[in-house]
Parts: C-alpha cells; sequence; structure tokens
C-alpha cells in the first residue's frame, strides 16, 4: 500500500499530460502565468464559553474494508492555558502480521487562541521508522521540524515561515470542536502541513444519527476540504461531531484510493 501510495501523484502527472509533447511546446512557447495565492485565513479562537473537559480519552476501532485493522486512542488533558494532546494508533490481528503499526502522537493547543504550540509524532510502519518534532516560534513568525530517520540513521533540519497563529495535523480535530458547527457552513483556518501552512476548511455537511459501540449519537456530518497538502491529498475525510455544545468526534472516515478506513468510537472515559 506504501508503494502504491508514493507512485500515485507521478502516474497522475504523466494521465493529465504534463509531460507530453504539447504540454512541453506549450511551456517553451508561452509565458505561464503566476500561480494566485490564496489568502491563507485567521485561525479563530474557541467559541467564548466553550471548554474542553480536564481529561478525556476517546478510544476507536479502526476497519479497513471488512477487517478490524487496529485500535486509536486520543487523550485530552487540561494544564494551565494548553490542552495536551496525545493519540497513538496500533495494528492487531492479520494487518499486524502483514504490516505492523506502532504510531505516537503528540501535540498542544492554547485554549485562549486555538494555536498549536508543536507536534511531535514517532512512527513505526512496518521497516519504516521515524521520529519528528515541530516547533513554531510565533513571535519571529518561524516553524522548525527535527526529524530522525531511526532505520537509517539520519536526520534533518528544516526551517520556514509561519503566520501568526495556526494548528497541526492533530490538533486541528479537536480545535474544530471549539467552533459554531452549523450545517451549510465552513470552518477556515490555517494548517501546519509539511513545512507549509495551507488552508483547510471543514465543511459541515448534514446532520445524522451515527451508532457506534459506545452508544447512538445525533451528530454534525464534516468534511475536511483543502486546495493542497496533506488533506487534499489523502483523498475525502471526514468527521462526525456529537450535535451538542461538546462536538465530540464519534466517527471519522478517511475514504482512499486503496478503501476505506473508518474509526468507531469504542468508549469515552472523562477520568
Amino acid at each position: 500500500m506504501k508503494a502504491s501510495f508514493l507512485l500515485t501523484p507521478m502516474v497522475s502527472l504523466l494521465c493529465t499530460g504534463i509531460l507530453s509533447p504539447a504540454a512541453l511546446r506549450a511551456q517553451i512557447f508561452s509565458t505561464p502565468k503566476p500561480a494566485v495565492q490564496k489568502p491563507i485565513p485567521v485561525l479563530q479562537a474557541p467559541e467564548p464559553g466553550f471548554t474542553y473537559p480536564l481529561h478525556e480519552t476517546l478510544t476507536f476501532t479502526v476497519d479497513w474494508r471488512v477487517f478490524t485493522a487496529g485500535t486509536a486512542v486520543f487523550h485530552l488533558e487540561t494544564a494551565g492555558d494548553t490542552e495536551k494532546i496525545s493519540a497513538t494508533a496500533d495494528s492487531i490481528g492479520a494487518v499486524n502480521l502483514l504490516f505492523p503499526v506502532v504510531d505516537r502522537f503528540q501535540s498542544g493547543m492554547n485554549l485562549k487562541t486555538g494555536c498549536s504550540t508543536g507536534f511531535n509524532k514517532q512512527i513505526q510502519e512496518g521497516r519504516r521508522k521515524i521520529a519528528s518534532e515541530l516547533m513554531f516560534d510565533y513571535t519571529h513568525g518561524r516553524q522548525a521540524q527535527n526529524e530522525r530517520n531511526l532505520v537509517k540513521g539520519t536526520a534533518t533540519h528544516k526551517e520556514a515561515n509561519v503566520p501568526a497563529c495556526v494548528t497541526d495535523s492533530l490538533a486541528s480535530i479537536f480545535y474544530t470542536q471549539s467552533q459554531p458547527l452549523v450545517p451549510g457552513q465552513t470552518v477556515s483556518f490555517p494548517l501546519a502541513d509539511s513545512m507549509r501552512t495551507v488552508t483547510v476548511g471543514m465543511k459541515v455537511e448534514s446532520r445524522e444519527e451515527i451508532k457506534t459501540p459506545a452508544g447512538t449519537f445525533p451528530t454534525v456530518k464534516v468534511e475536511a476540504t483543502a486546495d493542497e497538502g496533506i488533506v487534499k491529498n489523502r483523498g475525502h475525510i471526514w468527521v462526525w461531531y456529537t450535535d451538542d455544545p461538546r462536538h465530540i468526534p464519534v466517527q471519522m472516515q478517511a475514504r482512499l484510493f486503496w478503501g476505506t478506513i473508518t474509526f468507531h468510537l469504542q468508549s469515552i472515559d472523562f477520568k
């Protein structure tokens, strides 16, 4: 699956004719138009009165097609003005034998502004082992990433500009809880993505009743959209949040070219 996923962008380029003789002639004999950079939206602070639980653990089963492929656990803990977020993802059963996954993620979010305070990940997927740390210096408008390949023993350091306030790929799931989720409307925000900043829109599509092992919930179905970056390139991604002031994520789904992965809420623990 990993090899196929990496090859797909190259195949897409060939299929759209970017490398065709006609396209090459067009590049030689015409003046390229500069790309129009859409303005990055300002990350809005959490809604007044919205609060996160002091402690919350959400446990999900992860289904791939007809198989239960793994488990995912999200833990949130309030510490002063920061919401600490951690997540684990582990493969189980036959999938674990074919392609073992042991992933760990940590993030933080300022409760007053919604800004990410940093994002760390330790990924073990098959033979691939990566440790990465993403740091934000909002005062100087810079972000820095340190990454280590634990198999090859190599390390890289990257830096780039960053707006005054962004969220990250883990914190964004829970930042969205703090915003008004009204069907027909879209919550847009800046997301730090591979040393770039992209605009992500959380489009509230409809209200649905969702049945999970943890119970049945009235929800709002939200699709993550983007013009570029990890969200756009991962296919279609939906999150179902409870249709109440808490907006707890109770189901998540990613529809990819090689199949659909669905996270079903197994349990909620507020201790």
